[in-house]
C-alpha cells in the first residue's frame, strides 16, 4: 500500500503541475505585483486550456465507445442471423418469438412466429429440455438428429423484464451415422461347441459317422456364411467364428436359429445334436472380446448347453436353453473330481461345507455327504447351518441327536476360517445365495458342487468346480464322488439316507429329471444301508401344513396356456414349503403342464415356486425375475413388491417366454 501511494505521488499529473505553478506565481506576486499579475493571467489560461482539453478528450472517448458498441451490435446481429447453427428464442410456454434462417430451413417453412415449438416438433417437450443440465440429446427432425443446448436469458427492458429461452440446435446426424457404422463393423467373436459330440457319434452306425460329422460342419459353415462370418474349426467339436457386430444383432433378433437347425440333423442318431454358443462383444481389444466369448461359452455349458449366451462387458443375455440337459453317461469327470477333492481335503487345515439360504433336503444331504468324505480323510469338518425349516426339520433333528455332525453358525464360521480352510459350497453357485457370502472372501480354497443351470452371478474364485446341470440333484453328484473317494463303501446309514432324501426330493420320487446315473447313485446308497421307509418319514408333514397345501391347491386357477396359478395365505407357517409342495400337487391336475405358487416371506418379500412337466421351462421364466433352477423346478424371490405386483411381473415373464418361443 505504501509503495502504491508513493508511485501515485511521483506520477506526473497536470493538476499537480498547475497547483505548483500557482503557488510559485503567488510567491512571485508577493515580491513583484506586475509580474505576479501577468503570471496569474497565464495560470488562468493554462487552467482553462486544461479543462477544455479534458472535455474534448472525454467527448472523443464517448463517441469512440458508442461507435464501437454500435459496430459490435451490428456484428452480433449479423452473426446470429447468419449463424450456421439453427437458433430459436421461445417463451417458457414454448411460443416462438424469434428464429434465424437456418432454423426455418429445418422445416422448410418461413412462418413459425408465435407458434408453439411443441406443436411443430413431434414428441418434443420443452420441460424435458429444461430438466437437463446442459443438453437434451437426440431430437429427431426431418430425419436429422440434433443435440439441443439452451440458455435462459433475462431481458433488460425496464417495464417488461422477463425470462426467455435461447435454443441452439447442433446437427450431429453425420457424427451419429459415423458412430453407427463404427459400432456395426466392430469385430465380434463367437465360440461354438457341440455339447454331446461323442455321445451322438457313439449312437450312430459306423458308416454314418462321416455323414454326421460332415453335416454338422456344413450347417455351421452355411449359417456363418449367411452372416458374412469367418469360421475355423480348431478341435473336433469346437469352432471359432469372427463376424461384424451388426450381424450378431441379426442373430439375436432371430434367436440364434442355428440351435434349432442343428437339432434337426438326422443320420441314424437317436440323440439330437445340440450346440452351445458363446458370443463376445464390445471388448476394448480383440483379446478381451475373445475372453468375453469364452466366459459366455462357459456360462452356456454351465446352464446345460443347447443355447447361446451373449456377453457385453457386464451385460449378459441368454437365448435358447429350453430343452433338457442331456445326461452324460461317462463317469470319468466324476472320478477326476473325486481325486482332486480328496487331494484338496488332505492339504486343508479344516473343511467347511456350506449350502444355500433356507436349505432344503438336497442342500443338507449334499453337505452331509461332503462332511463324511472329509471325516473319512481324518479332517475336522463343519456344516454351516443357521436356521432350520419345516422341510428339513425331521432330518436335521436326527443329525443333531446322533452327535456325529458339527453344525456351526455364521458368527462361529467367521471367527475360525482362515486362508488354509477348504470351503465346499453345495447346491448353489450364487455368492449371495450362500449361507455366509462374507466367508467366500476370506479363503483361497473354494470348491463348488452344484446341479443348477448357471446364472450370471457366479462364484468365480474356485479351485475346483463341479457344475453339471444334467444331474438330478447335488446329492447325486456327491454320491458319485463318494464312490471314487475310497475303494470301499465307508459311509454311515444316516449319511446314505440323507443323500437319498436329497435325490428323492429333487426328482419328485424319481419321476422328474431322472436318468440312469440317478438310479445307480440310489442303488449305491441302498447298498450303504439307506432305508427307504426312514427316508419317506423325513417328508412327513403335520396336519396344519397338509391342510394349508390342500387349501392352496383348492384356490388354484388356470391362467391359460395350461398353466395353474395359486396363492399361499399370509398367515400360514412355512410358506416356502407349502408353496413348493402345492406347485408339485398342481401338476397332478389333468390339462396342467406347469404351475406357479406365490407366498409371503416376511413383510416385504414374495416367494414363487414354479414346476413343469417339461414342456414349459420354468427356469427361464423365473430367471427373468432374478430366480433360477431347472427346466422343471425353479424358484424366485421378489423384494419390495406387493402380491399384485408380483403376479403382474410373473405374468409378464410368462408372456415374454411364449413370445420368444413363437419368434423362434
Amino acid at each position: 500500500m505504501r509503495k502504491n501511494l508513493l508511485m501515485k505521488i511521483l506520477t506526473p499529473d497536470t493538476k499537480l503541475h498547475l497547483w505548483i505553478i500557482s503557488f510559485l506565481v503567488i510567491i512571485i506576486a508577493y515580491y513583484n505585483r506586475i509580474i505576479g499579475i501577468f503570471g496569474l493571467l497565464l495560470v488562468a489560461y493554462l487552467i482553462y486550456h486544461n479543462i477544455k482539453i479534458q472535455y474534448d478528450r472525454k467527448q472523443l472517448w464517448t463517441k469512440y465507445v458508442e461507435d464501437l458498441s454500435s459496430d459490435m451490435d451490428s456484428v452480433t446481429r449479423h452473426a446470429i442471423l447468419n449463424s450456421p447453427t439453427p437458433l430459436t428464442v421461445v417463451e417458457f410456454d414454448g411460443e416462438i418469438i424469434w428464429y434465424n434462417k437456418n432454423f426455418s430451413n429445418m422445416f422448410k417453412c418461413d412462418d413459425l412466429l408465435e407458434k408453439n415449438i411443441e406443436n411443430i416438433i413431434p414428441d418434443f417437450k420443452l420441460d424435458h429440455v429444461l430438466r437437463e443440465k446442459e443438453k437434451y440429446n437426440k431430437v429427431i427432425i426431418e430425419d436429422r438428429c440434433y443435440n439441443l443446448l439452451y440458455n435462459i436469458v433475462k431481458t433488460d427492458k425496464e417495464h417488461d423484464r422477463r425470462y426467455i429461452i435461447m435454443l441452439y440446435w447442433v446437427d450431429v446426424t453425420d457424427y451419429n451415422n459415423l458412430m453407427e457404422v463404427y459400432y456395426n463393423e466392430k469385430p465380434s467373436v463367437l465360440i461354438i461347441e457341440v455339447d454331446n459330440y461323442d455321445d451322438v457319434l457313439n449312437n450312430v452306425n459306423e458308416e454314418n459317422k462321416p455323414l454326421m460329422i460332415a453335416e454338422i460342419d456344413r450347417r455351421i459353415n452355411l449359417w456363418c456364411s449367411k452372416m458374412n462370418g469367418i469360421v475355423q474349426k480348431y478341435q473336433k467339436d469346437k469352432y471359432i467364428v469372427f463376424m461384424e457386430r451388426q450381424n450378431v444383432d441379426t442373430l439375436e433378433a432371430r434367436k440364434f436359429t442355428i440351435l434349432d437347425e442343428i437339432r434337426e440333423i438326422e443320420a441314424g442318431n437317436t440323440i439330437p445334436v445340440t450346440l452351445s454358443i458363446g458370443v463376445g462383444l464390445r471388448g476394448k481389444t480383440f483379446t478381451e472380446t475373445r475372453e468375453y466369448a469364452r466366459a459366455a461359452l462357459d456360462l452356456a455349458l454351465g446352464r446345460g448347453g443347447d443355447q447361446a449366451v451373449v456377453k457385453r462387458e457386464d451385460l449378459i443375455e441368454f437365448y435358447g436353453g429350453k430343452t433338457k440337459a442331456v445326461e452324460k453317461r461317462n463317469k470319468v469327470k466324476a472320478r477326476v473330481i473325486a481325486h482332486a477333492l480328496r487331494q484338496l481335503i488332505d492339504e486343508a487345515k479344516e473343511v467347511v461345507i456350506m449350502g444355500h439360504k433356507f436349505p432344503d433336503m438336497d442342500s443338507l444331504g449334499a453337505a452331509v455327504g461332503v462332511y463324511r468324505a472329509a471325516k473319512n480323510r481324518g479332517k475336522d469338518a463343519y456344516i454351516v447351518f443357521n436356521k432350520s425349516n419345516a422341510g428339513i426339520k425331521i432330518l436335521h433333528d436326527e443329525l443333531v441327536e446322533s452327535n456325529n455332525y458339527n453344525f456351526i453358525t455364521n458368527d462361529q464360521l467367521l471367527d475360525m476360517v482362515s486362508k488354509d480352510t477348504l470351503i465346499v459350497v453345495v447346491d448353489t453357485h450364487r455368492p449371495s445365495f450362500t449361507q455366509c457370502p462374507e466367508v467366500l472372501l476370506k479363503s483361497n480354497k473354494i470348491v463348488l458342487i452344484d446341479h443348477h443351470r448357471r446364472g450370471a452371478e457366479f462364484i468365480d474364485n474356485t479351485v475346483l468346480k463341479y457344475l453339471e446341470p444334467y444331474a438330478s440333484s447335488t446329492c447325486e453328484l456327491v454320491t458319485e464322488i463318494l464312490q471314487y473317494m475310497n475303494d470301499k463303501i465307508n459311509i454311515g446309514k444316516l449319511d446314505a439316507e440323507s443323500l437319498l432324501a436329497g435325490i428323492t426330493v429333487d426328482t419328485k420320487n424319481f419321476t422328474f429329471k431322472t436318468g440312469v446315473r440317478t438310479f445307480e447313485a440310489a442303488s449305491y446308497l441302498r447298498r450303504a444301508g439307506a432305508d427307504t421307509t426312514n427316508v419317506k418319514q423325513f417328508f412327513q408333514d403335520d396336519l396344519n401344513t397338509f391342510v394349508a397345501r390342500a387349501e392352496v391347491v383348492k384356490n388354484a386357477r388356470d391362467i391359460g396356456r395350461q398353466i395353474a396359478l395359486s396363492i399361499c395365505p399370509r398367515d400360514i407357517q412355512d410358506p416356502a414349503l407349502v408353496a413348493a409342495q402345492a406347485a408339485d400337487e398342481l401338476l397332478n391336475i389333468k390339462g396342467i403342464i406347469a404351475s406357479f405358487v406365490l407366498g409371503y416371506r416376511g413383510d416385504d418379500e414374495i416367494i414363487i415356486s414354479g414346476r413343469s412337466l417339461g414342456d414349459i421351462n420354468v427356469q427361464v421364466i423365473l430367471e427373468k425375475l432374478g430366480g433360477g433352477g431347472h427346466l422343471t423346478v425353479a424358484g424366485a424371490q421378489l423384494s419390495q413388491v406387493n402380491l399384485e405386483q408380483a403376479i403382474e411381473k410373473l405374468e409378464e415373464s410368462i408372456d415374454q417366454y411364449f413370445e420368444e418361443g413363437e419368434d423362434e
